[in-house]
């Protein structure tokens, strides 16, 4: 069962310090939560300011803003409601902007990133969205968090295919931690993951070259090209595809996210950092299930530690761009799939029980978790979308 919702309001309450909740499964909840979300999707940002026309240093630029940015948002957030709120760059705008930017000039696709931040920040702080998300019922945002994480979970598996020794004593090193030190096991195993990686020589870390990230400003154009080619389309990809999963995993974690001023924040963070290549910033679903499950603590009010974690873990990224990039890509894909697997399977479980767990919702939370593990895509949205709609279309006709 997901643990029991806890108290997030809009006013501030005493709060014990910071260093008293620290712990070490926390800090490394938020380094496993930065090495998943830059190893997914960090070369899909790279091909997208590529087909905008921008040049290395300015992609650099783009990476050192978007770490900043969730930087900032993740920690600014979750030590202002003691919560874990982890922020991603939107991996589906990314892909967006790669099929639909073509012919544009860069200075007019800035004005596009500044856009559609507005709009978020707007669609954030006007408290709509909020009231919307709130009427979705917990089974199906259960069955569609389970959906969304399955692939990862999978993947752990499906990766002893190609690295079984690597693979097959992580598994074995995590089995064991959890019957003895159940609160380090995913540090455990993510050591184990690195030691076998170093004795077979998977680790390569010769390539990376240390610098700073050097911004580049691009001073945004507007046009209705624009507007119409890249703002709405990555406001509605980004709001649909990434915000919605975002509220329904802190739900589903029993968490009261205060879905408006939170949203808010992130756009008007995205907003100021767009002129650096911020194309689009929004709520993770898949990192911050990490910081959100029983690895990050057992304690469910401690583990906004891990999302602060993560966030400084970002802000280094951020001022290090390229490099951090290229220091995550020399661990092996398998070690990733596999620790972040792994990492969730505690996630996966409890949404399953939560999903089945009501008899009167339970065909309806498994439409939900289905259409969303198929991996369906259409008009640009992703399938944790499509599972929401189709889990609550399923439960109107039971109902009706």
């Amino acid at each position: 069962m997901p643990d029991a919702p806890h108290p997030a309001s809009s006013t501030v309450t005493p709060h014990r310090p910071f260093w008293r909740d620290f712990s070490l499964s926390a800090l490394v909840a938020g380094f496993v939560t930065v090495l998943v979300g830059y190893t997914s999707s960090a070369v899909i940002v790279f091909q997208a300011g590529q087909a905008l026309g921008a040049s290395a240093q300015q992609i650099g630029s783009w990476m050192g803003a978007l770490g900043l940015g969730m930087g900032i948002t993740c920690i600014v957030l979750s030590l202002r409601y003691r919560i874990p709120v982890v922020t991603a760059w939107s991996t589906p705008g990314a892909a967006m902007l790669m099929g639909s930017a073509a012919g544009l000039p860069l200075t007019d696709a800035i004005g596009a990133f500044l856009l559609s931040a507005m709009l978020v920040a707007w669609v954030g702080y006007s408290g709509w969205f909020e009231k919307i998300m709130g009427r979705i019922p917990m089974a199906l945002a259960s069955g569609m968090l389970a959906g969304v994480l399955l692939r990862f979970g999978l993947d752990a598996f499906v990766a002893v295919q190609t690295q079984p020794l690597m693979v097959l004593a992580m598994l074995l090193a995590y089995l064991l931690a959890r019957r003895w030190l159940a609160r380090y096991a995913v540090l455990l195993t993510l050591l184990v993951g690195v030691l076998v990686a170093a004795a077979q020589g998977l680790l390569h870390f010769e390539t990376v070259q240390w610098q700073g990230v050097q911004p580049q400003w691009v001073t945004p154009t507007f046009s209705w090209a624009a507007l119409f080619g890249i703002a709405l389309p990555l406001f509605v990809v980004t709001m649909t595809s990434q915000n919605v999963p975002g509220v329904v995993v802190a739900r589903a974690a029993g968490y009261a996210l205060p879905v408006s001023p939170v949203l808010g924040f992130v756009g008007v963070v995205n907003a100021v950092l767009a002129a650096f290549g911020a194309y689009a910033m929004n709520l993770a679903a898949i990192t911050a299930a990490i910081c959100m499950g029983p690895q990050a603590h057992e304690d469910p009010n401690k583990r906004y530690v891990a999302a602060v974690m993560a966030g400084m873990f970002y802000l280094v990224a951020g001022l290090l761009g390229g490099a951090v990039v290229a220091l995550l890509a020399a661990f092996p894909k398998e070690l990733v799939m596999a620790i972040a697997g792994i990492a969730l399977l505690g996630t996966i479980a409890s949404s399953l029980v939560a999903a089945l767990q009501q008899e009167a919702d339970r065909e309806p939370a498994l439409v939900a978790f289905l259409v969303t593990a198929s991996g369906l895509s259409m008009a640009g949205i992703g399938a944790a979308f499509w599972g929401l709609v189709a889990g609550v279309l399923a439960l109107w006709l039971r109902r009706a």
